[in-house]
This record gives C-alpha cells, sequence and structure tokens, in this order.
C-alpha cells in the first residue's frame, strides 16, 4: 500500500486510466466497487436496442418455430384444401407465402446481429466491471500484505527484546555482568 501510495504521489492520477482512477477513488472512500451489468445495461439502453433484444428473443424461442409452423401449415390449407377449388390467393408454388418468407427473413437476421452486437458489448462491460473489483481486491490484498508484515515485525522485535532482557538476565545471574 505503501508502494502505491509513493506511487501516486509521484506520478498522480494523471497516469491512470478512469478506471483505475475510479478503483482509487473507491478504495480511497472505502466503498463497493463492484455493480450490477444489467442494471448498468438498461441505464444505458435505447428503445431499438431494447426491441432487438425482444426481437431476438422471440425468433430464436421454440414458441415462435411452432407458432410459425403452424402458420405455414394453415396458409397451405387454406390455399389448397379450402380455396383451391376457388383458384385461392396464393396457389401452389406459394408464391406470396415465399416473398412474406424473404422479407421476414431480410428484416430478422440484422436484428438478430444486433442484439448479437449487443451481447457483445454486454460482455465487454462484464469484463471490465470484473477487472475493476479485480484490481481493488489485490489494492485491498496488497494492504493486508503490508499490515501482516507490521505485525509481524512488531512481533519480532518484541520477541528479540525479550530475549535480549533474558540473556541479561542470565548474565547477571552468572555473575558475568551485563552482557554488551
Amino acid at each position: 500500500m505503501a508502494y502505491l501510495a509513493r506511487q501516486l504521489a509521484e506520478a498522480g492520477l494523471e497516469g491512470l486510466s478512469e478506471r483505475e482512477r475510479r478503483v482509487i477513488l473507491h478504495v480511497a472512500r472505502r466503498c463497493h466497487v463492484s455493480r450490477d451489468v444489467n442494471h448498468v445495461l438498461v441505464e444505458r439502453q435505447t428503445f431499438g436496442e431494447r426491441l432487438a433484444d425482444r426481437v431476438a428473443q422471440l425468433g430464436g424461442s421454440w414458441g415462435f418455430i411452432l407458432v410459425f409452423s403452424g402458420m405455414l401449415v394453415a396458409w397451405v390449407v387454406v390455399n389448397t384444401v379450402i380455396l383451391g377449388r376457388l383458384g385461392g390467393f396464393d396457389p401452389y408454388p406459394y408464391i406470396f407465402l415465399n416473398l412474406i418468407l424473404s422479407m421476414v427473413a431480410a428484416l430478422q437476421a440484422p436484428v438478430i446481429l444486433m442484439s448479437q452486437n449487443r451481447q457483445a458489448a454486454r460482455d465487454r462491460l462484464a469484463a471490465g466491471l470484473d477487472y475493476e473489483i479485480n484490481l481493488k481486491a489485490e489494492v485491498e490484498i496488497m494492504a493486508l500484505h503490508e499490515k501482516l508484515d507490521h505485525v509481524r515485525t512488531e512481533r519480532l522485535e518484541g520477541m528479540l527484546a525479550a530475549q535480549s532482557a533474558r540473556v541479561e538476565a542470565i548474565a547477571v545471574a552468572v555473575g558475568a555482568g551485563p552482557a554488551t
């Protein structure tokens, strides 16, 4: 801790990154550095980002697959069996259905990519927050080591003083006089 204090006194905070300055400030104030990634992301999220996440979540679910498959089967049944006698509005090669499916795929793919980009940003934020916590833990561990070293030094000095007193007492008892 003394080394860190000397380093900060010599170089100042200018040589440190914003994240490191924030951790030093939290250490000095003796407060928590950890933050919830989900809470931080919710604060920064725009409407479009929330919508992209929701669409990606919906599009990647079994419920969507089942409902979409049911709609496809209903489309085929309605156009082939029920309206087939009347000519149907989208007969057998189902050209209109193919157009709709292509449009859904063309819109859904970029939205899913946006959501994946947001997930990557979330992972980067989580890694940054983990770094802050690890940095603070490292500083705290260094401080604990210094305290333990100080306690050991005091204990050893006390033991050495007690040992010296015993040696002098033995020397006086034997009659050799005070030890030098």
